[in-house]
């Protein structure tokens, strides 16, 4: 019972975020066509279950006509409609009202913007906040997306910290966070990780779709590719049981899969993100169909 669907427009975005799931840069290329999304919505009508439509990258906003026609479609249809964004245009509260004022008229039903250290430095005069407030200013449903960089309590001297809670909400260990953001932090055996504690692989309510076709279950674990076959008979016949990185995950976690295809690991991970992503990068080669685009992986 799919009931939400998220587009990567794009991988391009005017950032490189510590955290970025995605490992977004200035340097990624591509985005969705409009062709190709009105292929999209067309499956959508396929299935009758979605109800939500999201916006997101990278940054939407780079792709500013697309995404406006993609909202001004999935509202037509009667969809809802949000956007994430870092609010890289709002360089100015008044600037901000214009970028927002047509999507306001679009009935854009939510918008969410990154605001905090790991985007912006000087979070009082971020470009954040002058989006948020003239969202507010023009009565457009809005919030805060928050990541706080993770610290540990008393230092990050590794012996200190065993046993030590992370500090600094938010941060799932995928992508870039592996490489940037896990130095110091403490960390657990990696036998303890057997569940996935953040997406419900048997029975997902949401999916992100990627202009090269792929239908994300968790940002480069991939149901299928829709530029393949269609997005609706992926979904209707879906069974994580059947899906060679899925069956374990599900069963026992991100031990499982290193279990189960004998992935050389490291003996400790700060959390189940860590190494589930990296057990997954070690076996790219061997499902590059269910892992995939190489670029969610730094490759």
């Amino acid at each position: 019972m799919l009931t939400g669907i998220h587009f990567l427009l794009s991988y391009k975005c005017d950032s490189e975020c510590d955290h970025c799931f995605v490992y977004s840069s200035p340097r990624a290329k591509g985005t969705f066509t409009l062709k190709q999304m009105k292929g999209v919505f067309n499956e959508l009508a396929k299935l009758g279950t979605v109800e939500s439509i999201y916006f997101e990258g990278g940054e939407p906003f780079l792709f500013y006509p697309v995404m406006c026609e993609g909202i001004r479609i999935a509202h037509g249809m009667g969809f809802k409609t949000g956007i994430v964004t870092n609010a890289y245009w709002a360089t100015s509260e008044e600037d901000a009202e214009l970028w927002l004022k047509p999507l306001h008229h679009l009935g854009v039903s939510d918008i969410s913007i990154s605001d905090d250290a790991l985007h912006y430095q000087d979070k009082e005069t971020a470009p954040a906040k002058h989006a948020l407030n003239a969202a507010q200013k023009l009565g457009m449903p809005c919030g805060s997306i928050c990541i706080d960089k993770p610290t540990v309590e008393g230092g990050i001297d590794s012996e200190y910290a065993k046993g030590r809670p992370i500090i600094g909400g938010g941060t799932m260990f995928r992508g870039r966070a592996v490489e940037r953001l896990t130095e110091g932090l403490p960390r657990r055996p990696w036998e303890e990780f057997t569940e996935c504690p953040y997406e419900d692989l048997r029975n997902p309510k949401r999916v992100h779709l990627d202009q090269y076709g792929n239908i994300h279950l968790c940002q480069g674990l991939s149901m299928g590719n829709m530029w393949d076959a269609p997005l609706s008979k992926i979904v209707k016949s879906y069974d994580a049981d059947s899906h060679p990185i899925c069956r374990p995950l599900v069963n026992g976690g991100p031990a499982l899969l290193v279990k189960e295809y004998d992935v050389q690991h490291e003996d400790e991970y700060v959390d189940a993100c860590h190494i589930c992503y990296l057990t997954r990068r070690a076996l790219l080669d061997r499902f590059p169909q269910y892992l995939a685009p190489r670029l969610v992986y730094g490759l």
